[in-house]
């Protein structure tokens, strides 16, 4: 499974680079503020919306800690889509939020 860094995707989104973002926490979590851009789709339901995903691209998935996201990410790899895991989830993310 490949793996990000919560500061490697702030310098991304810092350099503007166009960079997919998969929120897969709870509602109620993600109104606690989620990283700009970022979509939201909690994990219970990505397999119902993967087929709205372009495969083309590659996605960073988010969640509280890290556990969550690597669960999105088995699961959308087994799929065939680009996806990485952001280590330490929302808790270790010291950028804005929205």
């Amino acid at each position: 499974m490949k793996e990000i860094s919560t500061q490697e995707v702030e310098n991304l989104l810092n350099q503007k680079a166009p960079v997919n973002i998969i929120d897969v926490r709870e509602v109620v979590e993600v109104k606690t503020g989620k990283i700009p851009t970022a979509m939201h789709i909690p994990l219970g339901l990505i397999e119902f919306k993967m087929q709205d995903l372009d495969n083309s691209k590659e996605y960073i998935m988010v969640c509280r800690s890290g556990g969550r996201s690597s669960k999105a990410v088995k699961l959308l790899e087994n799929h065939g889509y680009q996806v990485i895991n952001m280590t330490g989830g929302m808790l270790a993310w010291n950028g804005p939020t929205t």
